[in-house]
């Protein structure tokens, strides 16, 4: 099928005029299945080109209204209904295709999508693979990586970007950029270039220093904003180059080797070399990855430092170089360090000095005041005002003495008169009077009252003794038997006898009888005896 001589945004017959809506339906050619034994010698058919399809009408899309004929100028379309029209003709001409290439730009987020550019030699095309889709072979996926993607062809309406909405991912191997890397790069290290025994110091406090780079990119933007940030008396010595394309890495390193030749006609007028430009793909930086760049870099009397790319970007020039750092800002910060700490450790050592000075100062103040302090107190006046000033207190003090002195004595005598009074023997036998007055009264008080409550435990006693007695229950109308030969108690009609004597107690005296006959005599206690009447 002949590629047509159109670009990749030329969409055709899609916003053709409305006399052409008649036109049949065309739909991309059907993509046909490789064997596995034949998919290393051909590749699937993939249009990937839509201007080769021929696609409906505006008529056909339903979120763009058909413009009506009418005489002036047509009616004007929104940027999202145009885009749906665009997105809606794209999805249903093309749907599910398989497309071959390698992938550039390779950007993995956190969310867990994935965003690439798949290419070859002529295009490229924006793809982007959702978290959860190809399994495994998401983290076999890198710059340089030949891939077979199956998707669908769709649009992205907030950039108004057509893109491949991965669903299938099939590895075809390494690129042949990233071949070509894998290979210098190994034959380098085993000549020992990246060997970390040949690795110079970058000099702490350069003062001039080479730079390699695009004097229109934005590294050198990037460098020299940071060193007038931190350090504005770094100066540069720029060789401009250019940093991609054919050609790009003879200039690099043509640069490197007459800014050593320059440092050789003129000792000490350089202390590093700078090599550095921005981020890109693969083949963006591929000018850094080429052996006579490497050459340049290794063969250099001056210290080098390669700032290419991004941080996850990684060249040859990186390997060779003595220094790499992430981005170009970071070895402008590099290359400024010295400064910057040396600047730290000066107004550290300043506010030090300052602070000695005034330590040192307020002591020599202090001295002199201390000394200024001491000849006023020793001043021949003053010594005379406080030796008076004494005179007049001590003789407030002496009157103040004897007046003590007079009031001690008084009141020494007094106590003494006091305490001679209390002593007298009517006073002593009055105060024996009234104590001897005052006992016999308390043991009076105390004897009744221990009378009281003796008498109240005796008629409590008394009241037990009385609920306890037996001659309560006879003065209820109860008696007691006793045997009158023996004196025993008898309990039971069992223990008497018909014909003997016995002594009953009553609440009032006791009678004598004889016992005629002895009825409900029946034993407790004692299984089959019988009563007394059995017994007879």
């Amino acid at each position: 099928m002949p590629r047509p001589s159109k670009s990749q945004w030329d969409f055709g017959d899609l916003f053709a005029a409305p006399a052409r809506r008649s036109e049949p339906e065309r739909t991309p050619p059907p993509v046909p299945e490789v064997p596995p034994e034949t998919k290393s010698e051909s590749k699937p058919a993939v249009v990937s080109e839509p201007a080769a399809v021929k696609t409906p009408s505006r008529s056909a899309a339903p979120a763009i209204p058909a413009a009506p004929v009418v005489s002036g100028p047509p009616p004007a379309w929104s940027v999202t209904e145009l885009t749906q029209g665009i997105k809606r003709q794209l999805e249903d001409a093309f749907g599910a295709v398989r497309v071959t290439g390698e992938i550039s730009n390779f950007r993995l987020q956190a969310s867990g999508h994935a965003y690439f550019v798949l290419k070859d030699a002529q295009a490229q095309l924006s793809c982007v693979l959702f978290r959860g889709q190809s399994g495994g072979a998401r983290n076999q996926l890198r710059d340089g990586v030949k891939v077979t993607l199956t998707g669908e062809i769709t649009v992205y309406e907030p950039r108004g970007q057509y893109q491949l909405r991965v669903t299938a991912v099939e590895l075809e191997g390494v690129g042949a950029l990233q071949a070509a890397f894998e290979r210098l790069k190994a034959r380098l290290q085993a000549e020992g270039l990246f060997a970390s025994e040949r690795k110079r110091p970058i000099p702490a406090f350069p003062r001039r220093v080479g730079l390699v780079t695009s004097p229109t990119g934005a590294a050198i933007r990037d460098v020299l904003h940071v060193v007038e940030r931190r350090f504005a008396g770094l100066e540069f010595v720029l060789v401009p180059v250019r940093v991609q394309g054919e050609g790009a890495a003879a200039q690099i390193a043509a640069a490197v080797r007459a800014l050593n030749e320059w440092e050789l006609e003129n000792p000490g007028s350089l202390q590093a070399i700078l090599v550095t430009r921005g981020g890109g793909s693969l083949e963006d930086l591929w000018a850094f990855n080429e052996e006579v760049v490497a050459r340049a870099l290794a063969e250099s009397a001056l210290p080098v430092i390669s700032a290419v790319g991004h941080e996850v970007d990684f060249t040859i020039s990186d390997f060779v170089a003595d220094l790499r750092a992430a981005t170009p800002s970071a070895a402008a910060e590099l290359l400024t360090a010295g400064y910057v700490a040396a600047e730290g450790r000066l107004v550290e050592g300043q506010r030090r000095l300052r602070w000695m000075v005034a330590r040192t100062l307020g002591g020599f103040q202090e001295t002199t005041q201390d000394w200024v302090a001491r000849l006023q107190r020793l001043h021949p006046r003053r010594q005379l005002e406080a030796r008076a000033q004494r005179v007049d207190d001590l003789t407030v003090a002496l009157a103040r003495g004897g007046r003590r002195g007079v009031r001690e004595a008084q009141v020494a005598w007094q106590t003494a008169l006091r305490r001679l009074t209390d002593r007298r023997p009517a006073v002593v036998l009055e105060q024996g009077r009234r104590r001897w007055l005052e006992a016999r009264r308390r043991l009076s008080v105390a004897a009744r009252r221990q009378w009281e409550r003796s008498q109240v435990r005796w008629e409590r006693a008394d009241r037990s003794l009385r609920l306890l007695s037996p001659l309560q229950v006879l003065e209820r109308g109860y008696s007691l038997t006793f045997d009158a030969s023996t004196g025993r108690l008898l309990r039971a009609a069992s223990e008497a006898k018909p014909g003997e004597l016995v002594r009953t107690r009553l609440a009032q005296g006791e009678v004598d009888s004889r016992i005629e006959a002895v009825r409900g005599a029946q034993l407790r206690g004692s299984p089959g005896v019988g009563t007394a009447n059995e017994r007879e």
